[in-house]
């Protein structure tokens, strides 16, 4: 039985034979999804390019898209061809699993692995096809924009075009480039951008960076399991204890899979970053005009993507604000449809899950107020 099989049965299952025959909506609030990936063919055949000619010396990408360009299994497969599908399947799947909307984002590298002149030229490109994609589908689909941080001033510049001319709503960077990260100022220019703009920039994670991945790789600990997450924390640490929400107040992150663990540290990274400022240990580590924090409470949003789990979404939830937490599925990396019934079933009043599911993405991406679509309650 294919995996697509499996997720129709469970879902005639949960809904009844009603299904496809004027089922009533009984669901009260739309269901956004907000860290859907999604890759063009081009790019894809680019990566097999890519790894057949060893052009790109990513240690990371050689393992991850390695595995799903050359492996037989059903589920590279399946994820390959899902990923570059964004019209009948994509939204068979969405009626499937009850999701309304998809917020598209570049899946991980994207464009950040190639050298800056194609890197640019491609963001460009996929910003098209994506914003093609939601005119077509305009109430099933939004978009992020993808940048080529390896040209920080032509990624700002396309940033704008994209958000303004294109109506994409907001940029997606997936971590980092070629082994840099964009606490480092000659980056800045884009968060100047982002900032203007009043559009959030979301931190996707990628593969730990070649200087830091070798012990990762022989346990195959490198990708979403373990390795994004400490890949993506140190990221964004290292934006704050740079200085970048001082120089950047109203900047505003996105983080998936409920914050890369950062929630879960936040008493030891105030007061370790403290001790760190007193001692004057490095002069990468000066004092901060809000302790870190009060910037993962103020500055980054946070979503669920691949982190379904009642124990987490509800500490995050309350630690960090009704206000600050978003649903995500992870789509296609983890396509679960129980995970959707075990959101439904969250300990929330009717405004915060209603805010959880869709109050909050319409906010904070700027997403128009819309109908639920999908029918029945899986």
């Amino acid at each position: 039985m294919t995996i697509d099989e499996k997720i129709l049965i469970f879902f005639l299952n949960a809904v009844g034979s009603n299904v496809g025959m004027n089922a009533p909506i009984t669901r009260p609030y739309r269901r956004i999804a907000t860290e859907e990936g999604w890759m063009t063919p081009e790019m894809a055949a680019m990566y097999r390019t890519a790894l057949q000619d060893g052009s790109i010396d990513d240690p990371g990408f050689r393992s991850l898209w390695g595995f799903f360009a050359g492996s037989t299994s059903e589920r590279a497969a399946t994820l390959y061809r899902r990923i570059q599908d964004l019209d009948d399947e994509r939204l068979r799947d969405m009626d499937a699993l009850g999701i309304d909307m998809q917020l598209l984002m570049l899946t991980a590298p994207g464009v950040q692995c190639f050298d800056a002149a194609t890197g640019t030229a491609l963001a460009r490109s996929t910003n098209d096809t994506l914003a093609a994609t939601v005119r077509r589908h305009p109430t099933r689909f939004a978009g992020m924009a993808a940048v080529a941080p390896q040209a920080p001033q032509e990624a700002a510049k396309e940033a704008e075009r994209a958000v303004r001319e294109l109506g994409l709503r907001g940029v997606v960077i997936n971590s980092h480039t070629q082994g840099e990260y964009l606490d480092d100022p000659k980056y800045w220019d884009i968060f100047a951008a982002v900032e203007a703009l009043g559009v959030p920039l979301y931190i996707h994670p990628n593969t730990p960076s070649p200087q830091m991945i070798e012990p990762f790789l022989p346990r195959a600990l490198d990708a979403a399991i373990f390795g994004f997450a400490c890949e993506t924390g140190l990221h964004v640490l290292r934006l704050i204890v740079a200085g970048v929400f001082d120089r950047f107040p109203r900047l505003q992150l996105v983080l998936g899979h409920l914050g890369e663990g950062l929630p879960y540290w936040l008493y030891r990274i105030d007061f370790m970053h403290a001790g760190i400022v007193r001692a004057n240990r490095s002069p990468g580590a000066k004092p901060l005009q809000r302790k870190p924090s009060d910037v993962l409470r103020q500055n980054v949003h946070y979503t669920t993507s691949g982190m379904c789990w009642e124990p987490a979404v509800m500490y995050v939830h309350g630690l960090m604000g009704a206000d600050r937490v978003m649903y995500a599925m992870d789509y296609p990396y983890q396509v679960v449809a129980d995970e959707v019934t075990a959101m439904d079933a969250l300990p929330l009043s009717p405004a915060d899950k209603a805010a959880f599911f869709a109050g909050n993405a319409q906010r904070v991406f700027g997403i128009a107020p819309g109908p639920v679509l999908t029918e029945g309650k899986p």
